[in-house]
C-alpha cells in the first residue's frame, strides 16, 4: 500500500464522517423543530478536505501509463466471433438522422 492509497482511504473516511455529521445535524434540527438551511461550516470544510484527498489519490494511485505498440500482434483482431447471430446491425439508431455527421 502506497501513500496515495492511504490518503485515498483517509479521504473516504473524512467524507463518510461528513455524511454522518450531516445526518446527525438534521436529526438534531428535527428534534428542535428548526428548518434545515444547509450543513454547518465544519461539515463543509470536511467535505472539501475529503474531496481534495480523494481526487489527489485518484490521480496518483493508478500508476504510470504504458505505451501501446501499434505494430504488435496482440493489438490486432484476427477473426470475427464464431457466432454471428449476436451481431446486430439493425437497431434504433438507423431512425436518427444526424446532420452534423
Amino acid at each position: 500500500m502506497g501513500a496515495g492509497f492511504v490518503i485515498g482511504v483517509v479521504g473516504v473516511l473524512i467524507l463518510s464522517h461528513a455524511a454522518y455529521s450531516t445526518i446527525q445535524y438534521r436529526s438534531l434540527l428535527k428534534i428542535t423543530d428548526e428548518e434545515f438551511s444547509g450543513p454547518p461550516i465544519n461539515v463543509v470544510m470536511e467535505l472539501i478536505a475529503g474531496l481534495v484527498l480523494c481526487m489527489w489519490a485518484a490521480v496518483t494511485v493508478p500508476g504510470k501509463f504504458l505505451s501501446i505498440l501499434p505494430h504488435s500482434d496482440e493489438n490486432r483482431v484476427v477473426s470475427l466471433p464464431a457466432n454471428l447471430d449476436f451481431m446486430i446491425f439493425n437497431h434504433r439508431e438507423k431512425h436518427f438522422h444526424w446532420t452534423w455527421m
